[in-house]
C-alpha cells in the first residue's frame, strides 16, 4: 500500500502543479491585462504593474485551490486508470477504503499548503500589493458605500473620515463623542490623524467644539492626542475584501465590530469559511476518485476534466453565492461556511457507493 500511496502521490502532484501553472499564467495574464488600462496614473508604470500582478499570486493561489486539485486529481486517477494500473491495484487486493486513505495521506501537504497560502502568504501580500497600487497612483481609500467618507464606532464615540491614505493615516477626520445618555458631548474635527502606538494618534490641525448645559465652546489647536482603540491592522480591512483577509484578522475584527454592537455576520463567515477551506482539499480528492472508474481505454480523459472544471467552478462560485446570501439573511455563519463542502462531502459519497454498488 505505500507503494501504491508514493506512486499516486508523485502522479497527482505532477498533476497539480501542471495545472497550478496553467490556471495562475491565465490569472495573470488577466490581471496584467486590467493593470495595463490604469497604467500611467500617478506614478503606475510598467514596472508596478508587473510587481502588483506578483503579489497578487499568492491570493490566486489560494483561490484556485479547490479547482486545481480536483481537475489534477481526476487527470491524474484518469490517466492510471486508462492505463489499467488502477485495476491492477484493485485486483491486488486494495480495497476502497484503502485507496481513500492513501488520497488522504497524499491530500495532508496540500491542506497545510493552502493554509499556508490563505492565511500566511496571502494577506499581506494582496494589502502590500493594494497599498504599493494606491501609492504609486498617489490615490486614496474610502468606502464607497458612503459618500462621506469611512464611518467605525469606537465605544461612546462615532468617527468618521473622508479618505484613507495606503499607510492608514486618515485624513479630514470628524470625532462625535457621546455621554452614557448617548447626548452629544464634543466633536472634533482634524485634518489629519497618524498612529503614533497601541491606542494612540496624533491629531493635526483641531477645531474642537465642546457642548454644555450653558452651551458649546470651540477652540482651535495645532495638535491634539486622541486615545482610541481603533488601530492600523482593523483600518487594514479596508484595503482588501474579508475573503483575503487571515482568520486572525478576521477574528480580532469581528470581535471589535461585536464589541460595538455593530454586524459581523460577513466577517464571521470569511472567518469560517478560512478555517474550513482547507478542508475542501480532501473533499475535492474524494470527488475525483470515481471519475476513474468505468473508462475507456482510450477517450473520455477530456470529458471527465471539463466536469472536474465545472465542478471546481461550481464550488468555488455558489460558495460565495451562500457566504453572500448567509451575510444577507444573517444565517448561521458556521452553517453558511461549511454548506458547499458538506454538499461537495455528500455528492462524493453518493458517487463513490454507486460506483462500487456497479
Amino acid at each position: 500500500m505505500k507503494l501504491l500511496t508514493r506512486y499516486m502521490a508523485r502522479e497527482i502532484y505532477a498533476s497539480i502543479a501542471l495545472v497550478f501553472t496553467a490556471l495562475l499564467m491565465l490569472f495573470a495574464f488577466l490581471d496584467l491585462i486590467h493593470e495595463l488600462s490604469l497604467m500611467g496614473q500617478g506614478n503606475y508604470n510598467l514596472g508596478y504593474v508587473l510587481l502588483f500582478v506578483l503579489l497578487t499570486l499568492p491570493s490566486h493561489v489560494y483561490d484556485l485551490f479547490p479547482v486545481a486539485i480536483l481537475i489534477g486529481c481526476i487527470f491524474a486517477l484518469v490517466q492510471m486508470a486508462a492505463n489499467s494500473e488502477l485495476t491492477i491495484y484493485r485486483s491486488s487486493g486494495a480495497s476502497l477504503q484503502q485507496m481513500v486513505g492513501a488520497l488522504f495521506r497524499i491530500g495532508l501537504p496540500l491542506m497545510l499548503l493552502s493554509y499556508l497560502c490563505g492565511d500566511v502568504l496571502a494577506p499581506p501580500s494582496e494589502r502590500m500589493a493594494q497599498k504599493l497600487r494606491l501609492k504609486a497612483q498617489n490615490a486614496e481609500v474610502t468606502l464607497k458605500e458612503f459618500r462621506s467618507g469611512v464611518w467605525v464606532k469606537d465605544e461612546r464615540s462615532f468617527v468618521n473620515a473622508r479618505n484613507v491614505l495606503p499607510d492608514t493615516s486618515l485624513l479630514n477626520v470628524s470625532i462625535y463623542e457621546f455621554d452614557e445618555s448617548y447626548r452629544l458631548r464634543s466633536i472634533v474635527a482634524a485634518k489629519r490623524a497618524i498612529f503614533v502606538e497601541e491606542n494612540r494618534w496624533q491629531l493635526e490641525e483641531v477645531t474642537r467644539t465642546l457642548f454644555d448645559k450653558a452651551g458649546a465652546a470651540v477652540s482651535s489647536m495645532g495638535s491634539l492626542e486622541w486615545r482610541s482603540a481603533l488601530n492600523p491592522d482593523l483600518l487594514g480591512v479596508l484595503l482588501v475584501v474579508p475573503e483575503q483577509m487571515s482568520a486572525w484578522s478576521l477574528y480580532q475584527y469581528t470581535k471589535h465590530l461585536r464589541d460595538n454592537s455593530q454586524k459581523t455576520a460577513r466577517y464571521e463567515i470569511a472567518m469560517w469559511n478560512k478555517l474550513l477551506y482547507p478542508l475542501a482539499v480532501l473533499v475535492m480528492m474524494l470527488l475525483a476518485l470515481p471519475f476513474a472508474a468505468h473508462h475507456r481505454r482510450e477517450g473520455g480523459i477530456s470529458a471527465k476534466v471539463f466536469a472536474g472544471i465545472v465542478l471546481g467552478l461550481t464550488f468555488h462560485f455558489v460558495g460565495r453565492l451562500f457566504a453572500s446570501l448567509g451575510a444577507l439573511n444573517e444565517w448561521n455563519p458556521l452553517l453558511s461556511a461549511m454548506a458547499m463542502p458538506m454538499l461537495f462531502l455528500l455528492l462524493a459519497g453518493a458517487m463513490l457507493w454507486w460506483t462500487e454498488r456497479r
